[in-house]
């Protein structure tokens, strides 16, 4: 398919889209919003990792919810990991999953 979870253009470092996929393949935190948060945010820091970068170097963050009336769940992760380096953060509300439900691993939610 042609895909980098993150790719460096010179001294830029642009970090694919991430969801809350576990290294089995199923999903992290079924309906646990934070912990959800938390696994996106440690695949998004090991691909800056692996292109040469770190969180401090994060200018931008969207996290894309299902259920935007939890955003203080996934705020509160968000704020663990930048509290310091304060990236600009949108938080969009998405009717769409990164997997039909019936391509996920048991019990997934979300």
């Amino acid at each position: 398919m042609g895909f980098s979870r993150a790719i460096r253009k010179g001294g830029h470092v642009a970090v694919a889209g991430t969801a809350p996929i576990g290294d089995d393949g199923t999903t992290v935190g079924q309906d646990v919003v934070y912990a959800q948060t938390v696994r996106c945010l440690d695949v998004a820091e090991a691909a800056l990792k692996a292109a040469g970068a770190s969180l401090e170097d994060v200018v931008r963050t969207r996290i894309m919810l299902t259920d935007v009336t939890r955003w203080r769940e996934a705020a509160q992760a968000h704020g663990e990991r930048f509290a310091t380096v304060r990236p600009a953060c949108t938080f969009v509300a998405s009717t769409s999953r990164s997997r039909p439900r019936a391509e996920r691993g048991s019990g997934a939610a979300n």
